[in-house]
């Protein structure tokens, strides 16, 4: 590998986008604690909280567009830049996050979703 990538190396995708990238059958990673993915989430999303990845964490196995999220974007996108130096190629953080989702009404548990907005400290 050339060179350690960073966050600004990071590609985004936004929420729009992202929902057609998973009717297209590609991957979302959920970077979020097990609680915090618990509260609600993204359906088909594979839950690997951040904090918790070691080295055999970062080879998933993926040969196609992973995008990434957290609750608000900052673990997606350093998430994003450690599976970019790991050797994947084409990786993209959600822009905004779970939040961004809920937001866009993309949830389909609205009682869940409510609960959310109100219990997440990252939300305005």
């Amino acid at each position: 590998m050339d060179s350690t990538k960073s966050n600004e190396d990071v590609s985004h995708v936004d929420v729009i986008t992202a929902k057609d990238l998973l009717s297209s059958c590609h991957t979302y990673l959920d970077v979020r604690t097990v609680e915090e993915y618990n509260k609600g989430h993204i359906d088909k999303a594979i839950n690997i909280p951040y904090m918790f990845l070691t080295e055999q964490g970062l080879f998933l196995g993926f040969t196609f567009i992973i995008f990434v999220g957290c609750n608000s974007g900052g673990r997606g996108l350093r998430a994003c830049a450690d599976l970019i130096n790991a050797g994947y190629k084409d990786v993209r953080n959600l822009e905004g996050g779970y939040s961004a989702w809920v937001d866009n009404e993309f949830k389909g548990d609205d009682k869940a979703a409510q609960q959310f907005k109100t219990a997440c400290k990252f939300r305005p």
